[in-house]
């Protein structure tokens, strides 16, 4: 008679509700900025036809890019910030991916098992190695993201917040090459992100079915279902 084997499993908390919240207004925002920065980029609307002299479509669509784009620098500073000083048992589970990072036999598991040769390895923090250097890209990209997108904003309005940050960015536009170089860079840096996305929801949806961790929920929910050892 065949023996049924159970698997324990045990639930903790993977993703803080302050995570949780910043990951979906940084998805919204990601949204929000790549439509409306593809329509300023090369326009692709056009205001409906009348006499009236105040169709501003263009400027429009460039102020809501801008507020999302402050949204954006806020999500990514706050978030350093908390990944740092948060002394949350969530934060501290992403903290410990730096000693996961730093292990090679971790990364070697980690590798077998996406081959689908191996096993999960038993990490010490929220992140495989893989991930937590992909995240680590992540958020250079959306530091060079912000630069970018402020020193652009400050050639666009010389008085308010513009004016006071356009001495500060001017050493970065001049250290990017130029005005052109800065927008070009801003470009690149957006198709880095949109290459990143698909990639990322296929990775989650991979460890979600083969891990069976309740990966692809957990940030919604904050809860994964590991394994006990």
């Amino acid at each position: 008679m065949a023996k049924e084997i159970v698997e324990l499993r045990e639930a903790e908390l993977e993703f803080s509700a302050v995570t949780r919240a910043l990951h979906w207004i940084r998805f919204v925002a990601i949204v929000a900025l790549t439509i409306t920065g593809f329509c300023i980029a090369s326009v692709f609307i056009a205001p409906s036809i009348s006499g009236e002299p105040n169709l501003f479509l263009n400027a429009r669509i460039r102020m809501w890019h801008e507020i999302f784009g402050f949204v954006l620098i806020a999500v990514t500073l706050f978030k350093t910030y908390y990944f740092f000083a948060s002394k949350n048992k969530a934060e501290k589970l992403e903290r410990g991916s730096f000693s996961d990072a730093l292990s090679l036999k971790t990364w070697l598991a980690q590798l077998k098992y996406y081959l689908l040769i191996g096993k999960h390895p038993r990490l010490k923090g929220a992140y495989n190695p893989l991930q937590f250097v992909a995240y680590y890209g992540l958020y250079v990209v959306f530091f060079l993201l912000c630069l970018t997108g402020l020193i652009l904003y400050a050639h666009n309005y010389h008085d308010g917040f513009g004016g006071v940050i356009y001495g500060a960015m001017r050493p970065f536009e001049a250290l990017m090459g130029g005005l052109a170089s800065v927008r070009m860079i801003h470009h690149i840096l957006t198709w880095v992100i949109l290459i990143f996305v698909p990639v990322h929801i296929y990775m989650v949806v991979f460890n979600a079915l083969r891990g069976k961790e309740g990966a692809l929920d957990s940030i919604l929910s904050g809860i994964k279902f590991r394994k006990k050892h």
